[in-house]
């Protein structure tokens, strides 16, 4: 089945199914990201100062385990989540690709869209940037949420789609 298929199909998931090239997120998600991943590592700096201060390791040995844990935190691991997600808004439908390790490409057709939600939390909202949920019939995975919008996409995204829900529902 390999053969049937261009090399390069694998190596750009999500593209090549017909639906057009991915629209990236805002790039004031990935500084949310990374300000995620110094809110969790605070408890790490904190142990790590307790172990150097204890006495029980030599006092590099926390430090350099420290940057490393940052490093990862902070750079790499925001930096691989916000280059593997993006969107695809077509006339009647949403395309939503997520995942590093584990790839999802959600497809939601407009006439199953029971209600949308624009949500943000206090980090978000200093940034400037929103959630879109689409709400969908059924009840496993009746949801599907786009992360790392400009707040004003967002809201013309949901307003977009809304028209076309209450076309179609006319």
């Amino acid at each position: 089945m390999h053969d049937l298929i261009a090399d390069d199909a694998f190596a750009r998931p999500g593209r090549d199914d017909g639906y057009g090239e991915l629209t990236k997120l805002d790039p004031g998600y990935a500084t949310v990201l990374r300000i995620r991943g110094a809110l969790i590592l605070l408890p790490l700096i904190a142990g790590g100062v307790g172990l150097s201060v204890a006495g029980d390791l030599p006092p590099l040995v926390p430090v350099l385990l420290l940057i490393f844990i940052a490093a990862i935190l902070l750079i790499y691991l925001p930096m691989r989540r916000y280059a593997a997600r993006g969107y695809d808004m077509g006339e009647d439908r949403l395309q939503v690709v997520k995942g590093v390790m584990f790839r999802s490409d959600t497809v939601v057709p407009f006439s199953r869209v029971q209600h949308l939600d624009v949500e943000q939390g206090p980090l978000e909202r200093a940034f400037g940037i929103a959630r879109l949920i689409l709400h969908t019939a059924g009840t496993h995975n009746s949801s599907v949420t786009l992360p790392g919008l400009a707040h004003v996409d967002a809201v013309a995204m949901r307003e977009a789609i809304r028209r076309h829900v209450k076309r179609e529902s006319l």
